[in-house]
């Protein structure tokens, strides 16, 4: 069983890292998506190629887990060896010196068959400092059956309009089914995720290229009240505390109409215990308001390295054994090709097998088409689709985030919420410096 295992999981390269990580501890922080707890369901396969390593687990809510990561890398506090992060933190923090360099990795690890665009989100001047568990771009999910009861058929392409007309067409309150679910949880990794986006493809933008705020412009207004009423007519109560995994929950208890988010979503709600059935499920790309931008995003749950870890060669053992292809087929074996991790790998999208998952086409496709270097009709000074890729955004995201979750919850207008957020962020680029 031992070699078998060490076989499926080791070149003889990782073997020899495994001799030098004897009796070694490793603690890993990761948000609680389905993916990471599937990763830990399969740990025996990990404990049983490299018994000399024990892992130990701190599991939290998306937001949480950004804080306490944040505070302790910040810090140098050296709580975590191996650390789940994305797109948003690994470019910065890589010249920061806090992440470990992961270039020398085993040579069948294929660092050359990472998507490009996941692989160039997770490196600083051509050195990958994290290694991508999965990755992803956003489209819409919906309810086939509800729509087709409504008369309706949804594009390939769909815009905002129609998304509108096909949530009021299937809301029924009554019956338990709300017309759509979107994002409202306060975070700039939550609601601001979605309503960047949203705002990027109504033709609004976080900055201009003077770094002056943009929160008073028409076209904030109007993705702020589109998206409000939408919620507020078609959306389910308490909105404003819902997040990705909570969507994912009422989009499989069969609640939502229509659910725009992450492709990485697409195997949970096709799981076959849903309660309307994986094949009343259909996937669309993102919306978008025919200006040219799709409210699609790019980003990667990756592992990283601090480089606090006083365990380095087993933190690096483990992220190869849990983002290669091994580790993909593994899954595959286990629950089918359609629950492996997304998004990371090119030849995961040439495998034939895997070309027959339904939304396996329209996830490479979304993620190819986010374009982080141009994610606005107008020109923007910063990088990032759904973030912008300065330090000091991960404060300024959430701070807005909760004026527009305030907003959501009815605690203020639209108005006051896009003028708090417009106050808010210019003071703190002010004060940052980006603003004289």
């Amino acid at each position: 069983m031992t070699y078998r295992v060490r076989a499926l999981y080791g070149a003889c390269a990782v073997m020899a890292l495994s001799t030098a990580a004897m009796a070694q501890t490793i603690t890993i922080a990761t948000v609680n998506n389905g993916d990471m707890i599937r990763m830990q369901a399969l740990m025996p396969e990990f404990n049983a190629a490299y018994p000399d390593i024990t892992v130990e687990w701190v599991t939290l809510e998306e937001n949480v887990l950004r804080q306490n990561v944040t505070t302790d890398i910040a810090t140098q506090g050296g709580q975590y060896d191996v650390v789940t992060i994305g797109t948003y933190e690994v470019p910065i923090w890589g010249r920061q010196g806090w992440l470990a360099p992961l270039n020398d990795l085993p040579a069948d690890y294929d660092v050359d068959d990472l998507i490009p665009p996941i692989r160039a989100g997770l490196s600083v001047d051509g050195t990958l400092y994290a290694v991508p568990f999965y990755g992803e771009s956003s489209f819409t999910m919906y309810r086939t059956d509800l729509l087709e009861k409504a008369g309706l058929t949804m594009p390939p392409e769909p815009t905002w309009d129609f998304v509108a007309q096909a949530a009021e067409a299937m809301n029924d309150p009554e019956a338990g089914v709300y017309g759509i679910c979107l994002r409202g949880k306060a975070g700039w990794g939550e609601n601001m995720a979605f309503l960047t986006t949203l705002a990027n493809s109504y033709g609004a933008r976080w900055f201009d290229e003077n770094w002056q705020p943009q929160f008073d412009s028409p076209e904030w207004k109007t993705a702020i009240d589109f998206y409000l009423n939408l919620m507020t007519n078609y959306g389910p109560p308490g909105a404003s505390s819902n997040g990705f995994n909570e969507n994912l929950t009422l989009f499989q208890q069969g609640k939502c109409g229509i659910w725009i988010d992450a492709t990485s979503a697409g195997s949970f709600v096709l799981a076959p215990d849903t309660a309307m059935g994986p094949e009343n499920v259909g996937f669309a790309l993102a919306p978008d308001a025919g200006l040219g931008k799709r409210a699609n995003w790019l980003w990667a749950w990756a592992l990283g390295i601090p480089t606090t870890t006083d365990s380095m060669e087993a933190a690096k053992i483990f992220v190869n054994w849990a983002t290669n292809k091994q580790y993909t087929e593994l899954v595959a074996s286990r629950e089918g090709w359609a629950n492996v991790p997304p998004g990371t790998r090119t030849s995961l999208y040439e495998n034939p097998e895997y070309q027959t998952v339904p939304f396996a086409q329209m996830t490479i496709d979304s993620i190819n088409a986010a374009d982080p270097n141009n994610p606005t009709v107008q020109p923007v000074p910063y990088t990032g689709v759904q973030f912008v890729a300065i330090p000091e955004f991960q404060g300024i995201g959430t701070a807005v985030g909760q004026e527009f979750a305030a907003a959501l919850a009815g605690d203020k207008t639209a108005d006051e919420a896009l003028a708090a957020a417009q106050e808010l962020t210019l003071q703190e680029m002010t004060d940052a410096g980006y603003i004289e």
